[in-house]
């Protein structure tokens, strides 16, 4: 039997801000403390998982052993059908700039664009449909874990669209949507995308009597 959470204080382990307000708020209604491992001043592990969960259970006992609390991750990303998955788990990996490409961090619009021109390289008649997954991982500092999996499924759209959302949000159009995802809502998004569908396995285990 899957170890319940318990209504207080969970750490999410993740840097990244855009994230952080996606979990916080679909965490918010379960009575669930949401604090940053960034703010808790936690470093972040090196991803050198292979797939979304070896990653997600990488970053969570990392953040679980060093703040003594359970911690939630996420490791998500896009995968392209043309692309053979890519970029996929190395999702993040292809907005780093390299030395050449100015100062170090991620720059998500040329990541955009290597996923644009590795497409019209097919021809313009090349397969754009793509998903995006979500992996959520708990992990307790006892030992314990739990892993609950999502997806969304779409189309690459170029060129991007919106300001909202974060990073490939601008050029992924969900099946059966004309906006791309930062142009949608965020409590809209919270519905339909990946991260929520996780969410939704994840609260009917963790958060039902």
């Amino acid at each position: 039997m899957t170890r319940k959470l318990d209504r207080g204080r969970l750490v999410i382990a993740t840097h990244n801000a855009g994230k952080l307000r996606e979990i916080s708020a679909l965490l918010a209604p379960y009575g669930v403390d949401c604090v940053s491992a960034e703010e808790l001043g936690l470093p972040e592990p090196e991803e050198t998982g292979t797939t979304f969960v070896e990653n997600a259970l990488l970053k969570a006992r990392a953040a679980a052993q060093a703040a003594g609390l359970p911690a939630l991750a996420d490791d998500s990303g896009l995968s392209v059908t043309a692309l053979g998955g890519r970029p996929g788990v190395y999702t993040a990996d292809w907005a780093e700039r390299q030395w050449f490409e100015g100062e170090p961090g991620r720059d998500w619009y040329m990541a955009m664009g290597k996923v644009e021109g590795l497409l019209c390289q097919q021809g313009p008649e090349v397969d754009r449909s793509c998903w995006f997954s979500c992996t959520l991982a708990i992990a307790w500092p006892e030992g314990d874990e739990a892993v609950y999996e999502g997806r969304v499924d779409g189309t690459f759209s170029w060129p991007p669209r919106g300001t909202m959302g974060f990073g490939y949000d601008p050029v992924f159009v969900p099946n059966g949507r004309s906006e791309a995802f930062a142009q949608i809502a965020p409590e809209e998004k919270h519905a339909i995308s990946h991260r929520a569908d996780a969410f939704r396995k994840l609260v009917a285990e963790q958060f039902s009597d």
